[in-house]
């Protein structure tokens, strides 16, 4: 198989680091070599969190180079228009239509841009998500990211099945019902 690449891009405590887990999950499950990168900047402070997960039959390094993201899984629109350069000709972006104002916006330095999605869509294939608002009618909104994993499973090739049994032997166990409801939502809808 070649090589996979999927880029997932979001704001300190979005929920970045607990999906490449599950990336990573399944596919060493699924017997493919695995390698997972993780860049932070200031994750803590609001800032952007980079993780990048590459599968396939021999992958030889962990970072996804420009223009070669199979799938970019956005947990925050403004952070898919930052790394929108790394997909693919053909690839995909997952964005969640949800707004977190980086500091520079918060101090008044700049403008958060309008109309994030529908540029993207001009020279991307996009698929757009309020996981933020799904996740409230199920009562709680942490678990918008497992939504947003749903979507992006879809372009991925492994089975609903697959994925819940990952999603309950990596999420916290109090928590495995309400994330496989999470993860139903983004792959069913």
């Amino acid at each position: 198989m070649e090589t996979k690449n999927i880029m997932i891009v979001g704001v300190g405590g979005q929920g970045t680091l607990l999906t490449s887990r599950v990336l990573g999950s399944i596919t060493t499950k699924a017997g493919y070599d695995v390698k997972l990168s993780e860049v932070h900047g200031m994750a803590q402070r609001g800032g952007s969190v980079v993780t990048f997960v590459r599968y396939g039959d021999k992958v030889n390094e962990p970072i996804v180079e420009e223009g070669q993201a199979d799938v970019l899984i956005a947990f925050e629109k403004l952070e898919a228009m930052r790394y929108a350069h790394f997909l693919k000709e053909d690839g995909v972006i997952i964005v969640n239509d949800y707004e977190i104002a980086p500091m520079t916006v918060v101090t008044g330095n700049a403008e958060y841009p309008e109309n994030i999605i529908e540029t993207l869509k001009q020279k991307h294939k996009v698929v757009s998500i309020n996981a933020m608002e799904e996740a409230k009618k199920l009562g709680n909104t942490k678990c918008f990211n497992v939504i947003i994993l749903g979507v992006a499973a879809k372009s991925m090739d492994f089975t609903e099945q697959q994925w819940l049994d990952v999603i309950a032997e990596t999420v916290p166990p109090k928590t495995v019902e309400l994330n496989q409801k999470a993860f139903a939502i983004g792959f069913e809808g």
